[in-house]
Protein backbone atom coordinates (compact mmCIF):
# COMPACT_ATOMS: atom_id res chain seq x y z
CA UNK A 1 0.00 0.00 0.00
CA UNK A 2 1.38 3.47 -1.27
CA UNK A 3 -0.78 5.94 0.81
CA UNK A 4 0.91 8.50 -1.85
CA UNK A 5 -1.01 7.03 -4.66
CA UNK A 6 -3.43 9.52 -5.40
CA UNK A 7 -6.53 8.01 -4.45
CA UNK A 8 -5.79 8.42 -1.23
CA UNK A 9 -5.06 12.27 -1.70
CA UNK A 10 -6.72 13.15 -5.06
CA UNK A 11 -10.93 13.61 -4.59
CA UNK A 12 -11.47 12.64 -8.29
CA UNK A 13 -8.67 10.00 -8.65
CA UNK A 14 -10.69 8.38 -5.14
CA UNK A 15 -14.07 9.04 -6.38
CA UNK A 16 -13.21 7.17 -10.08
CA UNK A 17 -11.63 4.41 -7.80
CA UNK A 18 -14.97 4.14 -6.04
CA UNK A 19 -16.68 4.24 -9.41
CA UNK A 20 -14.95 1.18 -10.76
CA UNK A 21 -15.37 -0.86 -7.65
CA UNK A 22 -19.51 -0.25 -7.74
CA UNK A 23 -19.99 0.11 -10.94
CA UNK A 24 -17.64 -1.93 -13.02
CA UNK A 25 -20.18 -2.08 -15.96
CA UNK A 26 -20.64 1.43 -16.06
CA UNK A 27 -23.45 3.77 -13.79
CA UNK A 28 -25.87 2.06 -12.05
CA UNK A 29 -29.26 4.17 -10.55
CA UNK A 30 -29.35 3.80 -7.01
CA UNK A 31 -33.45 4.27 -6.91
CA UNK A 32 -34.77 1.87 -9.72
CA UNK A 33 -31.40 -0.09 -11.05
CA UNK A 34 -31.37 0.96 -14.38
CA UNK A 35 -28.36 1.52 -15.99
CA UNK A 36 -29.11 2.38 -20.09
CA UNK A 37 -31.21 5.59 -19.05
CA UNK A 38 -28.10 7.10 -17.18
CA UNK A 39 -25.80 9.50 -17.90
CA UNK A 40 -23.27 11.88 -16.69
CA UNK A 41 -24.39 15.14 -15.88
CA UNK A 42 -22.53 18.12 -17.10
CA UNK A 43 -22.16 21.66 -15.69
CA UNK A 44 -20.20 23.45 -13.09
CA UNK A 45 -22.84 23.68 -10.95
CA UNK A 46 -22.99 20.32 -10.25
CA UNK A 47 -19.40 19.71 -9.99
CA UNK A 48 -17.90 15.85 -11.32
CA UNK A 49 -19.23 12.75 -10.63
CA UNK A 50 -22.84 13.52 -10.57
CA UNK A 51 -25.35 11.21 -13.24
CA UNK A 52 -28.90 11.28 -13.77
CA UNK A 53 -31.69 8.68 -14.60
CA UNK A 54 -33.94 9.52 -17.12
CA UNK A 55 -36.40 6.09 -15.71
CA UNK A 56 -36.77 7.72 -12.10
CA UNK A 57 -35.50 10.91 -12.76
CA UNK A 58 -33.23 11.06 -9.97
CA UNK A 59 -29.57 12.68 -9.97
CA UNK A 60 -26.99 10.91 -8.02
CA UNK A 61 -23.26 10.04 -7.28
CA UNK A 62 -21.32 7.09 -6.37
CA UNK A 63 -21.56 7.94 -2.85
CA UNK A 64 -25.24 7.41 -2.97
CA UNK A 65 -26.91 4.43 -1.18
CA UNK A 66 -23.17 3.58 0.50
CA UNK A 67 -21.79 4.26 3.62
CA UNK A 68 -20.50 7.30 2.31
CA UNK A 69 -23.70 9.03 1.64
CA UNK A 70 -23.95 12.81 2.96
CA UNK A 71 -20.50 12.48 4.96
CA UNK A 72 -19.15 15.88 4.83
CA UNK A 73 -16.01 14.24 4.84
CA UNK A 74 -13.76 14.06 1.27
CA UNK A 75 -14.14 10.80 0.07
CA UNK A 76 -10.29 10.25 -0.50
CA UNK A 77 -10.10 9.91 3.41
CA UNK A 78 -12.68 7.28 3.24
CA UNK A 79 -10.84 5.55 0.87
CA UNK A 80 -7.65 6.09 2.83
CA UNK A 81 -9.06 4.90 5.97
CA UNK A 82 -10.66 1.82 4.50
CA UNK A 83 -7.19 0.75 3.05
CA UNK A 84 -5.96 1.23 7.04
CA UNK A 85 -8.60 -0.68 8.63
CA UNK A 86 -8.06 -3.42 6.00
CA UNK A 87 -4.49 -3.89 6.18
CA UNK A 88 -4.01 -3.67 10.12
CA UNK A 89 -4.07 -7.14 10.88
CA UNK A 90 -5.16 -5.79 14.62
CA UNK A 91 -7.03 -3.36 13.79
CA UNK A 92 -6.41 0.65 13.77
CA UNK A 93 -7.57 3.63 16.77
CA UNK A 94 -10.44 5.76 15.57
CA UNK A 95 -7.49 8.04 17.70
CA UNK A 96 -4.96 6.84 15.02
CA UNK A 97 -7.20 7.75 12.22
CA UNK A 98 -7.92 11.16 13.87
CA UNK A 99 -4.43 12.23 13.41
CA UNK A 100 -3.51 10.44 10.35
CA UNK A 101 -6.80 11.79 8.37
CA UNK A 102 -6.52 15.12 10.02
CA UNK A 103 -10.04 15.10 11.06
CA UNK A 104 -11.86 15.10 14.36
CA UNK A 105 -12.13 11.82 17.02
CA UNK A 106 -15.63 12.32 16.86
CA UNK A 107 -15.80 11.82 13.23
CA UNK A 108 -13.27 9.62 12.98
CA UNK A 109 -14.85 7.27 15.64
CA UNK A 110 -18.09 7.41 13.16
CA UNK A 111 -16.46 6.80 9.65
CA UNK A 112 -14.90 3.90 11.44
CA UNK A 113 -18.03 2.20 12.52
CA UNK A 114 -19.18 2.74 8.97
CA UNK A 115 -16.68 1.17 7.35
CA UNK A 116 -16.90 -1.94 10.11
CA UNK A 117 -20.61 -1.89 8.93
CA UNK A 118 -19.44 -2.62 5.35
CA UNK A 119 -17.14 -5.32 6.40
CA UNK A 120 -20.06 -6.99 8.27
CA UNK A 121 -21.84 -10.29 6.84
CA UNK A 122 -25.26 -9.69 5.99
CA UNK A 123 -27.62 -12.93 5.79
CA UNK A 124 -25.11 -15.11 4.95
CA UNK A 125 -25.43 -18.44 3.65
CA UNK A 126 -24.63 -22.35 5.50
CA UNK A 127 -21.24 -22.98 5.84
CA UNK A 128 -19.12 -26.79 6.48
CA UNK A 129 -20.88 -29.06 4.57
CA UNK A 130 -19.77 -32.76 3.58
CA UNK A 131 -16.56 -33.42 4.39
CA UNK A 132 -15.93 -30.09 5.32
CA UNK A 133 -14.24 -29.46 9.52
CA UNK A 134 -15.82 -26.41 11.77
CA UNK A 135 -14.41 -25.53 15.32
CA UNK A 136 -17.05 -23.99 17.47
CA UNK A 137 -16.16 -22.03 21.22
CA UNK A 138 -16.71 -18.91 22.85
CA UNK A 139 -14.41 -16.35 24.20
CA UNK A 140 -15.09 -13.36 26.62
CA UNK A 141 -14.52 -9.60 26.35
CA UNK A 142 -13.79 -7.25 28.96
CA UNK A 143 -11.79 -6.50 31.75
CA UNK A 144 -10.61 -7.87 34.38
CA UNK A 145 -12.46 -7.66 37.73
CA UNK A 146 -8.93 -6.40 39.78
CA UNK A 147 -8.18 -3.53 37.18
CA UNK A 148 -11.69 -2.15 37.89
CA UNK A 149 -12.38 0.45 39.77
CA UNK A 150 -13.70 -0.94 43.65
CA UNK A 151 -17.26 0.39 42.88
CA UNK A 152 -17.29 -1.15 39.67
CA UNK A 153 -15.91 -4.62 40.90
CA UNK A 154 -18.10 -7.75 41.57
CA UNK A 155 -18.93 -7.78 45.49
CA UNK A 156 -17.80 -11.67 45.62
CA UNK A 157 -15.75 -13.93 42.63
CA UNK A 158 -18.30 -15.12 40.18
CA UNK A 159 -15.87 -16.81 37.31
CA UNK A 160 -13.40 -14.95 35.19
CA UNK A 161 -16.32 -14.48 32.74
CA UNK A 162 -18.30 -12.46 35.12
CA UNK A 163 -19.30 -8.85 33.62
CA UNK A 164 -17.85 -9.91 30.44
CA UNK A 165 -19.61 -10.18 26.87
CA UNK A 166 -19.66 -13.64 25.46
CA UNK A 167 -18.93 -14.04 21.38
CA UNK A 168 -19.15 -16.79 20.29
CA UNK A 169 -17.04 -18.27 17.06
CA UNK A 170 -17.33 -21.30 14.08
CA UNK A 171 -13.92 -21.26 11.98
CA UNK A 172 -13.90 -23.70 9.08
CA UNK A 173 -10.65 -25.02 8.70
CA UNK A 174 -8.61 -23.66 5.98
CA UNK A 175 -11.88 -21.40 5.49
CA UNK A 176 -13.99 -18.80 7.01
CA UNK A 177 -15.26 -17.41 10.12
CA UNK A 178 -18.37 -16.24 11.21
CA UNK A 179 -18.69 -14.80 14.89
CA UNK A 180 -22.06 -13.73 16.87
CA UNK A 181 -22.29 -11.70 20.43
CA UNK A 182 -24.29 -13.53 22.13
CA UNK A 183 -26.58 -12.89 25.53
CA UNK A 184 -24.95 -16.26 27.23
CA UNK A 185 -23.06 -19.06 27.01
CA UNK A 186 -25.71 -22.34 27.12
CA UNK A 187 -26.62 -24.83 24.81
CA UNK A 188 -30.35 -23.22 24.81
CA UNK A 189 -28.48 -20.20 23.07
CA UNK A 190 -25.55 -21.75 20.77
CA UNK A 191 -27.48 -24.98 19.74
CA UNK A 192 -29.70 -22.75 17.60
CA UNK A 193 -26.93 -20.85 16.15
CA UNK A 194 -25.02 -23.85 15.13
CA UNK A 195 -28.18 -25.41 13.63
CA UNK A 196 -28.86 -22.33 11.91
CA UNK A 197 -25.49 -21.80 10.61
CA UNK A 198 -24.12 -24.93 9.58
CA UNK A 199 -24.62 -27.33 6.91
CA UNK A 200 -26.09 -31.35 8.44
CA UNK A 201 -23.14 -32.81 7.39
CA UNK A 202 -20.70 -30.50 8.92
CA UNK A 203 -17.76 -32.59 11.75
CA UNK A 204 -18.14 -30.17 14.21
CA UNK A 205 -15.19 -30.10 16.84
CA UNK A 206 -15.56 -28.51 20.10
CA UNK A 207 -13.95 -28.69 23.72
CA UNK A 208 -15.70 -30.69 26.21
CA UNK A 209 -17.69 -27.74 27.84
CA UNK A 210 -21.49 -28.57 29.40
CA UNK A 211 -23.43 -26.19 26.59
CA UNK A 212 -21.65 -28.96 23.61
CA UNK A 213 -22.63 -32.41 24.99
CA UNK A 214 -25.68 -33.04 23.30
CA UNK A 215 -24.57 -31.86 19.72
CA UNK A 216 -23.80 -35.29 18.40
CA UNK A 217 -27.76 -34.88 17.64
CA UNK A 218 -27.31 -32.71 14.82
CA UNK A 219 -23.72 -33.29 13.78
CA UNK A 220 -20.59 -35.60 13.66
CA UNK A 221 -19.74 -34.13 16.54
CA UNK A 222 -15.83 -34.89 18.35
CA UNK A 223 -14.62 -33.50 22.07
CA UNK A 224 -11.48 -32.69 23.07
CA UNK A 225 -10.59 -32.55 26.94
CA UNK A 226 -7.99 -29.46 27.75
CA UNK A 227 -9.02 -29.34 31.31
CA UNK A 228 -7.20 -32.83 31.78
CA UNK A 229 -4.40 -32.02 29.56
CA UNK A 230 -6.15 -33.12 26.26
CA UNK A 231 -5.35 -30.77 23.06
CA UNK A 232 -5.54 -33.18 20.36
CA UNK A 233 -6.56 -36.63 19.45
CA UNK A 234 -6.42 -37.39 16.00
CA UNK A 235 -7.68 -35.09 14.04
CA UNK A 236 -10.38 -33.82 16.85
CA UNK A 237 -8.74 -29.74 18.18
CA UNK A 238 -9.84 -26.63 18.09
CA UNK A 239 -6.67 -25.10 17.94
CA UNK A 240 -7.47 -23.11 14.58
CA UNK A 241 -10.01 -21.13 16.44
CA UNK A 242 -7.74 -20.60 19.42
CA UNK A 243 -5.37 -19.11 16.93
CA UNK A 244 -8.48 -16.65 15.51
CA UNK A 245 -9.23 -15.63 19.66
CA UNK A 246 -5.98 -14.95 19.93
CA UNK A 247 -5.66 -12.40 16.78
CA UNK A 248 -9.47 -11.16 18.63
CA UNK A 249 -7.94 -10.37 21.73
CA UNK A 250 -4.46 -8.80 20.70
CA UNK A 251 -6.56 -6.81 18.27
CA UNK A 252 -9.59 -5.24 21.29
CA UNK A 253 -7.07 -5.36 24.36
CA UNK A 254 -4.00 -3.57 22.51
CA UNK A 255 -5.47 -1.41 20.35
CA UNK A 256 -9.32 -0.67 21.20
CA UNK A 257 -8.55 -1.74 24.78
CA UNK A 258 -12.01 -1.79 25.76
CA UNK A 259 -15.47 -2.35 23.17
CA UNK A 260 -19.10 -1.36 24.16
CA UNK A 261 -21.36 -4.03 24.23
CA UNK A 262 -23.84 -2.17 21.90
CA UNK A 263 -20.71 -2.11 19.20
CA UNK A 264 -19.43 -5.73 19.87
CA UNK A 265 -20.80 -7.14 16.51
CA UNK A 266 -19.14 -4.62 14.84
CA UNK A 267 -15.77 -5.39 16.07
CA UNK A 268 -16.59 -8.86 15.93
CA UNK A 269 -17.23 -8.63 12.00
CA UNK A 270 -14.10 -6.52 11.60
CA UNK A 271 -11.94 -9.16 12.59
CA UNK A 272 -13.79 -11.64 10.52
CA UNK A 273 -13.79 -10.22 7.50
CA UNK A 274 -9.93 -9.28 7.88
CA UNK A 275 -9.35 -13.23 8.50
CA UNK A 276 -12.29 -14.28 5.76
CA UNK A 277 -9.95 -12.29 3.39
CA UNK A 278 -6.21 -13.11 4.27
CA UNK A 279 -5.28 -14.63 1.41
CA UNK A 280 -5.97 -11.76 -0.72
CA UNK A 281 -3.42 -8.70 -0.97
CA UNK A 282 -4.65 -5.45 1.10
CA UNK A 283 -5.84 -3.14 -1.99
CA UNK A 284 -7.53 -6.16 -2.96
CA UNK A 285 -9.28 -6.50 0.45
CA UNK A 286 -9.87 -2.72 1.21
CA UNK A 287 -11.73 -2.75 -2.26
CA UNK A 288 -13.95 -5.67 -1.32
CA UNK A 289 -14.89 -3.79 1.67
CA UNK A 290 -15.72 -0.47 -0.21
CA UNK A 291 -17.67 -2.87 -2.19
CA UNK A 292 -19.51 -3.58 0.47
CA UNK A 293 -20.24 -0.70 1.50
CA UNK A 294 -23.52 -0.76 -0.67
CA UNK A 295 -26.78 -0.88 1.11
CA UNK A 296 -25.24 -0.27 4.72
CA UNK A 297 -25.76 3.29 4.86
CA UNK A 298 -25.25 4.10 8.83
CA UNK A 299 -26.92 7.12 10.46
CA UNK A 300 -25.17 8.65 13.90
CA UNK A 301 -28.85 7.76 15.48
CA UNK A 302 -28.40 4.03 14.70
CA UNK A 303 -24.64 4.03 15.27
CA UNK A 304 -25.34 5.56 18.95
CA UNK A 305 -28.23 3.23 19.52
CA UNK A 306 -26.34 0.34 18.50
CA UNK A 307 -28.73 -1.00 15.56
Amino acid sequence: MDITAKIYNDEDAAREHLEQIRWPNGAVCPSCGETETVSPLGGKSMGPGWYHCKACREKFTVRVGTIYERSKIKLHKWVLATHLMASSKKGISAHQLHRMLGITYKSAWFMAHRIRESMREFNPDQFGGEGKTVEADETFIGGKQKNKHANKRAPFRLGGSWGKESAFSLVERGGRVRSVHTPRVNAATLRPILKEQLHPATKLMTDDAGQYRHMHRDFDHQIVNPSAGEYVRGEAHTNTIENYFSILKRGINGVYHAVSKKHLKRYLGEFDFRYNYRHVDDFTRAAIAMKGAEGKRLTYRRTGSGA
